[in-house]
């Protein structure tokens, strides 16, 4: 049989209190209660023994018989979490962009006025606004998921197309008056993939010139051995 379950540690406050009467009523030395003692009476652990039901987020499962992990935290799910996966499982490359997470005052959704368009001030275009867009949609126009998305994500795109033209004009105007542009990512990308290549070759060749090294040796001990086989061979027979 295991050991039952000890309560010990919570009974620290207790006892704590306890020795630091009992030194005191006994007419004892006096003793420095511990520093940890005021804050474990102004904050007690808390209760092991009971098992807090937690909050329920949705309604229990009528036709399950034994409902399993009751005591396990719900899972919060919210709408937009569906309309996120789908969108970002259809542009992954989404993902690569840098986004600024930064807030003013941590209230800078309720600004933001979907009924607009993809454009919000201060936020730039990103995969969320395609989602609270699809949203809105969804709940102010009656339109079904799939409208919905299919109407956001094609204004996404005319917006993306915009800010490409518009980046394309930017370059060209500043070279037309003596602009230089390093290398892009692109370029950079290019030359490391070709960088490595190169290395790899080189080890690859010399990995083939000492396999062929090792194969060339192992070829000729073969011979050398059968040569004096033959030669010791033929001396027995002289002899007999």
């Amino acid at each position: 049989m295991g050991k039952g379950r000890i309560f010990q540690a919570a009974k620290v406050y207790q006892l704590a209190s306890e020795a630091a009467a009992t030194n005191m009523v006994a007419g004892l030395a006096p003793r420095n209660p511990p520093l940890w003692l005021k804050a474990l009476e102004a904050i007690p652990p808390a209760e092991i023994n009971t098992r807090p039901y937690p909050i329920q987020h949705s309604p229990p499962n009528p036709r399950a018989r034994k409902p399993r992990n009751l005591w396990r935290p719900t899972k919060i799910v919210y709408p937009e979490d569906e309309l996120r996966r789908d969108f970002y499982r259809d542009h992954p490359w989404e993902l690569a962009r840098p986004r600024m997470i930064i807030e003013l005052d941590g209230k800078d959704a309720r600004y933001f006025k979907w009924g607009k368009g993809l454009r919000q001030p201060g936020m730039p275009l990103c995969g969320e606004s395609v989602v609270q867009r699809q949203m809105w949609l969804m709940n102010n126009e009656k339109l079904s998921k799939q409208e919905a998305y299919d109407k956001a994500r094609h204004e996404f795109y005319k917006l993306r197309q915009l800010e490409q033209m518009e980046r394309r004009i930017a370059v060209e105007e500043a070279r037309m008056v003596g602009g230089y542009f390093g290398k892009d990512l692109l370029h950079v990308g290019m030359e490391l993939e070709n960088k490595s290549y190169e290395n790899w070759k080189k080890w690859a060749t010399a990995e083939i010139a000492r396999y062929d090294a090792q194969r060339a040796s192992a070829y000729s001990n073969v011979v050398d051995n059968s040569a004096l086989e033959s030669a010791e061979e033929d001396e027995l027979l002289a002899q007999s």
